[in-house]
């Protein structure tokens, strides 16, 4: 059975979602955040202390984008991956890890300086900076959804997850209103999507059963 460590909505969410639209059995760890401080046993785990870390039998991964590709190639139905036979094979690859590259990284930025900081350290014209290139980069998927449903392949596939992840991210910093029209309603058929709130339910009963926070991340860090 796959071992997920995983904080309340951070980057190992990807996995999390990607395991409740697939339907595979997976045990969840959760960790409180950030397990770096918090919980550093877990540097026995992944010496990095971030999440995610996943356990498959032989296999140790600890890249969100990376385990949303294994995920649908090993276990998922043949609808969320994308072959390399199928004409999308390089859009998907791409979307992919567009979402962590591109997408998230920016943000993770923003985090830093605006809220995880202690308040002397804070640097609102980096947040500011930064909050403008995410947004920028929405233009690239603006352009794809004003013309379907999903990022590549004419179906929902696990680049939507690792896309669909930053989106999230970004609604938890005040960004949806910034969203362009077709990417705010892209966001909206995803969060529709009975995987997405499966996931969600599953952190929260998890979290509580295993006494962790609930909140998604506290506004600094040690």
């Amino acid at each position: 059975m796959i071992l997920l460590y995983h904080c309340v909505s951070a980057r190992s969410f990807r996995p999390l979602w990607m395991l409740e639209e697939c339907g595979i059995p997976y045990e969840l760890k959760m960790l409180p955040f950030p397990p770096r401080y918090a919980a550093r046993e877990y540097l026995q785990v992944n010496p990095l202390g971030t999440v995610p870390a996943l356990f498959d039998g032989e296999v140790r991964m600890t890249e969100s984008a990376a385990m949303c590709q294994y995920i649908a190639a090993r276990y998922g139905p043949a609808a969320m991956d994308v072959k390399p036979d199928e004409a999308s094979f390089g859009a998907y690859l791409n979307w992919v890890h567009f979402g962590e590259a591109t997408l998230t990284f920016p943000q993770t930025i923003v985090l830093r300086y605006g809220r995880f900081e202690t308040p002397e350290r804070r640097n609102p014209q980096v947040e500011e900076d930064y909050r403008r290139w995410f947004l920028a980069r929405l233009r690239a998927i603006d352009a794809v959804l004003s013309g379907q449903d999903y990022l590549c392949a004419s179906r929902f596939t696990a680049a939507d997850i690792s896309v669909g992840y930053a989106l999230m991210l970004a609604e938890f910093l005040d960004m949806e209103s910034k969203f362009p029209a077709a990417v705010r309603e892209y966001w909206q058929r995803l969060k529709n999507r009975d995987g997405y709130r499966k996931a969600l339910e599953a952190q929260h009963q998890a979290a509580i059963g295993q006494k962790v926070s609930v909140v998604h991340a506290p506004l600094t860090t040690p």
